[in-house]
This record gives structure tokens, sequence and C-alpha cells, in this order.
């Protein structure tokens, strides 16, 4: 049974999967809803088996205004989530996967460059979702995902790091969204062929948290595949020695959290 929340929340599917909710609004990130033993196609011939269960399958998904995709790694956006997902919800992605999901017949597919934005939109609620950016072994974005009631005024700022490591591109971020409430961070110090590392571990964590410097840090993408060599602990020590700790929440599958919409001032 899908809680309902009329306020906004974050529901942690498993790996960077999540249910966004906002005032009736609901999106999808980073949609991965193999099982355990099933493997994730990588690129570069590479695959990995998911060692974790998702907290809802495919068919369990209330209706969707949107899909917020980072890329289209196997563990981002699997067959799975292909063959399940509405072929008409939007997708916001890199130009890269857009590409990609109109030839599998989303028709729907925004590609945004690094800045650019795109709107959704359900009844009087709103959010505007801008690339940022991110650097890994294909093409990748982060998020900002900003989220407006009938008056515009921005009541909440969600940012999803991507699949990233730490590179001097991301210090444009807090230069333009200088104030985030919460975070979504990728982790997990993935590393393919076991050298190549493409995504951050413990300490770039920690490094990320403080250049972004957001209110509320949701750690995910950590345990769900042998290619994450990083597990969270790391990110957790990390954050305590930078004393980043108490921003830390960290969810379990299946569990959802309360975001802080910003108070209205009264008239």
């Amino acid at each position: 049974m899908m809680p309902d929340h009329h306020g906004a929340s974050v529901l942690f599917v498993g790996t960077a999967t999540t249910l966004i909710r906002y005032n009736g609004l609901t999106l999808l990130t980073d949609p991965n809803f193999l099982h355990r033993g099933q493997r994730a196609y990588l690129g570069y011939g590479l695959s990995s088996r998911r060692l974790t269960e998702p907290a809802l399958d495919v068919g369990e998904l209330p209706p969707l205004d949107g899909v917020v995709l980072s890329h289209t790694h196997g563990d981002h956006w699997d067959r799975v989530a292909r063959a399940g997902l509405d072929r008409n919800v939007p997708i916001v992605t890199t130009p890269h996967a857009a590409r990609r999901l109109r030839r599998q017949g989303f028709g729907r597919a925004v590609g945004l460059t690094t800045w650019h934005d795109h709107e959704l939109h359900h009844g009087d609620s709103s959010v505007r979702i801008t690339a940022l950016p991110a650097k890994h072994a294909a093409p990748v974005m982060g998020s900002m995902l900003e989220f407006s009631g009938a008056d515009e005024r921005v009541d909440l700022r969600l940012l999803i790091s991507g699949d990233t490591v730490m590179d001097r591109s991301l210090s444009a971020i807090p230069r333009r969204f200088p104030e985030v409430d919460v975070a979504i961070v990728h982790l997990g110090g993935t590393k393919l062929l076991g050298l190549l590392k493409v995504s951050m571990d413990g300490e770039q964590g920690a490094r990320w948290t403080r250049l972004i410097d957001p209110k509320i840090v949701l750690p995910v993408h950590h345990d769900d595949y042998p290619v994450f060599t990083s597990p969270l602990e790391d990110f957790l020590r990390h954050a305590e020695r930078a004393g980043l700790a108490d921003r830390v929440h960290v969810l379990t599958r299946g569990e959802t959290h309360t975001l802080p919409v910003r108070p209205r001032p009264r008239i």
C-alpha cells in the first residue's frame, strides 16, 4: 500500500530510485526495478548482479507526472522499467539518453544540456528541473528540482547529484543555487573493471556535501551492486569528521522521509 502524502516526501525504493511527491505531483528517479540476482548492464560489455530487492515493483507505482533520469546505465534504467513504465510519461534526462529513449518508444523524453530546465505540472503544483554538471563514465546529469504552488513561489529545492565524481565543474552549482533544502547523493565508489572510479566514495561524498551545503542529505546508491566498493559507513564516518553528521538521514528501502516545505510568509 502506497502512503498518501499531501505535502512533500521521498520514498526510497533502492539503488538511486526514489518516489518524490509534492502536493499531488509525483516523480520517479533513476528507475531500477531488477530483483536480487538479476544482471544490470553497465555499458562497455560490463554487468553486475543486484544484491538487494527493490521496495516496490514497477507495477506498484502510482500514476507518475514524470521521471528524472540521470543516465541510462542498467542500475538506473533497466529492462524492467523500460517494459513496465507508461510510454507517455515525460522523462527528463540528458540529450544522449533522450535520443535513446525516444527510439525505445518514450516519445515525451526531454533532453537537457547543463543549466537548461524543463517544467512539469500537476494541478496547481509544478516542478522546474534544471540539469546540473556531473562527471561519470557516460553522459550524465545532476538535477535541481524546484517545487512551487499556484503562486509560483519555490517551496522546496531538492538537488540530486547523479552518478558523479568530484570535479571542478561542480563548483558552479552552489554559485547558481546557494540555498538547497535537501540533497540526494549518489555514493558507492563504483569501480569499473575494479579500477576506474565513476561515482563518489565516502570521502568524496562528504566533500560534495560540504560544497553543496544542503540542510538535509539523503545518501543512496551504496549497497545494491558488487561494483559499489565504498559502503555507506565510509560516508557516515567522513561526514562525522567533517561536522556534517547532523544533516545526514539514512533511509532504508521502503522508508518515506517527509521533506521540509518552506513556510509561507503571513500576509
